[in-house]
């Protein structure tokens, strides 16, 4: 056999395996494709309607803020107000979302409109436990599922009742800073009291703030996203050490919160670990500092094709705040026992919550709480 002849068939080998692996992706896809169920066109309370609209709005807001902007590059009339914008936004405006001030809108956060947001799923707030007003304070919101929505609106908004439930207390859920960096979705997560998660920004709330301000952070950021599955709840928590540190030298209490439904409002689709979707995301993770996993529920129309979020009710405990030892006079860091015992007080707390709750609010569950990384 010529060498030509074997790299031909060599060639040959290579593209069948491709081709074969295509086609098992294909194969795949049509398994998991579901029979589409149509919502009635008829019959269904004009309140329902609008809580559809309300959640349609937000999944949909940060692709239409891009397109309005971007989109009304084509009106020359228009291009000073663009260029007035960008550089208010991306120069002279740039900081306000880590100068530890913001621009909190209360009269936003109470838009009737959040109403409809938070009766969609519905989504409830519990209290567990007294937080002192004179304290500062980290929530640490589990899990993060896909995008967190129980945190949006319990900590975004005020629909869920937090400042009549914890008075004297103000909390800012936190965000990666790219989503800053989008024109106009800015200036609405920023009136929502929304500010980056950056260490600089969590310092600056908390020193600045003074009593009862208080940061909300999903502990589990994008990797935990990938564990999103309905009836199961994986946490990445054992390396998440970074705002126990912070709470050490804030001197900040921190507030385990546990969120039930949040992993149930999506289907995920399998991204076991080793597949080829699940080395995909990893690999996008590495590269941009985040992942977006595939996923999908219900559309407008219908109740189970789609990328708007289930109708499955979302009910977020407050744990009982951790108190965090005071650092000695020139002890810049907590030592490395300290924050193993408030981490391990931190979990015991967790899945205090989990137990305590678990067979009223996760009835259908098909495991129990899980720290996986």
């Amino acid at each position: 056999m010529t060498d030509n002849t074997l790299k031909s068939n060599l060639k040959a080998d290579d593209k069948n395996k491709i081709l074969e692996k295509a086609n098992r992706i294909k194969e795949d896809i049509k398994e998991n494709l579901p029979t589409v169920r149509w919502a009635p066109l008829t019959g269904i309370p004009f309140e329902r309607r609008i809580q559809t609209a309300a959640i349609l709005v937000w999944v949909f807001l940060l692709g239409n803020c891009l397109t309005l902007f971007f989109g009304t590059l084509i009106f020359p009339f228009l291009w000073p107000f663009h260029i007035a914008y960008a550089f208010w936004a991306w120069w002279y405006d740039k900081d306000t979302p880590e100068n530890g001030v913001g621009r909190r809108s209360e009269w936003f956060r109470r838009l009737p409109w959040w109403n409809y947001f938070v009766n969609y799923f519905p989504v409830k707030l519990v209290k567990t436990a007294h937080l002192d007003p004179s304290r500062k304070y980290i929530f640490g919101y589990h899990p993060h599922g896909i995008i967190s929505l129980g945190a949006v609106a319990n900590f975004g908004t005020e629909a869920t009742g937090f400042s009549e439930m914890f008075p004297g207390i103000t909390p800012s859920l936190l965000t990666l800073l790219p989503n800053f960096q989008v024109p106009l979705y800015r200036e609405i997560i920023l009136a929502m009291g929304i500010a980056s998660v950056s260490r600089p920004s969590c310092e600056r709330i908390l020193s600045k703030g003074g009593p009862g301000r208080a940061i909300v952070i999903v502990i589990g950021g994008a990797s935990e996203s990938l564990n999103a599955k309905p009836g199961t709840v994986d946490l990445i928590l054992k390396k998440r050490l970074g705002f126990i540190k912070l709470a050490c030298r804030e001197g900040a209490d921190i507030v385990p919160t546990f969120s039930f439904g949040e992993n149930d409002l999506y289907e995920q689709v399998d991204n076991s670990k080793g597949s080829w979707l699940w080395n995909l995301q990893k690999k996008m993770q590495r590269m941009v500092g985040f992942t977006v996993p595939l996923f999908h529920a219900r559309g407008i129309f219908n109740y189970n094709v789609g990328i708007l979020p289930y109708r499955h009710e979302v009910v977020t405990i407050v744990g009982r705040p951790i108190s965090v030892p005071k650092l000695k006079e020139g002890q810049k860091e907590p030592t490395k026992e300290q924050v193993l015992q408030i981490q391990e007080e931190y979990v015991k707390e967790l899945e205090h919550i989990y137990h305590a709750y678990k067979d009223e609010y996760a009835k259908d569950r098909q495991q129990e709480l899980r720290i996986v990384g």
